[in-house]
């Protein structure tokens, strides 16, 4: 329970720090909105039966493009802030100070998830209805949580890089691709179809999908769910590591 509770706290300030970010906060708005608009028009000119379909891809788009480039760099930025030092001599578990930090900034894409369905009822008149309410809930806190386990798996596996935010930045396009947020993976070879299945947004995507359609969204969110404890796991392992090393050379700050 207290390493529950630690997790709630430390989410519940972290929302509150990076909302009140004025370049987060623009970036948040603008940022989905431009990425959603072009897939709108292009779906329209080619496929409107298919722009419910791009709305809900657009949708998780803004979930996944708030947590890649900022999740990348979170323990770098703490590095630059000089409070790095400070949460790995916290007496919790450096992991559970962390993983706050990157599941904040998933669930902070929620907004650019409402904002992008709104924007395209509004502009677009693409109308979503939601066939299994609860379920889509369920698979959309799924996916939330499991992108932000993934977050924190990037966050300490890219914290050797300076330019680790780059490498977040790196895989923000090409998991739109493969996870199926505007193309159906069967477009992409089949080698492309496997690295996709073991990407939880994939599995998220396909769960919110079904959910709306009137589909069986569980065994896609369950799937997602054990993905985004495989991160975790192998994130814990990792920044145990990371640290261990570290310590051994006294060069945290440089690390």
């Amino acid at each position: 329970m207290r390493n529950i509770r630690l997790v709630l706290v430390g989410l519940r300030l972290q929302v509150k720090m990076l909302s009140r970010s004025s370049f987060n906060g623009i970036l948040g708005i603008l940022y989905p909105l431009f990425f959603a608009t072009v897939a709108f028009f292009v779906f329209q000119a080619g496929a409107k039966d298919a722009l419910p379909f791009a709305a809900l891809g657009a949708a998780v788009m803004g979930i996944w493009s708030a947590t890649s480039t900022s999740a990348g760099s979170a323990m770098q930025r703490e590095r630059w802030h000089g409070t790095l030092e400070l949460l790995v001599a916290a007496p919790s578990p450096f992991s559970l100070v962390m993983l706050p930090m990157t599941i904040a900034m998933s669930a902070l894409g929620l907004y650019s998830m409402g904002a992008t369905l709104l924007w395209g009822r509004v502009l677009f008149g693409i109308h979503v209805t939601v066939e299994h309410p609860l379920l889509f809930v369920l698979a959309v806190v799924v996916t939330v949580i499991s992108i932000g386990l993934f977050g924190f798996l990037m966050a300490v596996s890219f914290v050797r890089y300076r330019a680790s935010w780059a490498l977040g930045n790196l895989f923000e396009y090409p998991v739109w691709l493969i996870c199926g947020f505007l193309v159906t993976v069967d477009h992409f070879p089949e080698w492309v179809q496997k690295i996709a299945w073991t990407l939880a947004p994939y599995w998220g995507m396909n769960a919110i999908r079904e959910a709306a359609t009137g589909g069986t969204p569980l065994p896609d969110a369950g799937m997602c769910a054990a993905l985004g404890l495989v991160y975790l796991s192998f994130g814990i392992a990792i920044s145990d590591a990371m640290l261990n090393a570290a310590r051994k050379r006294a060069t945290l700050a440089l690390t």
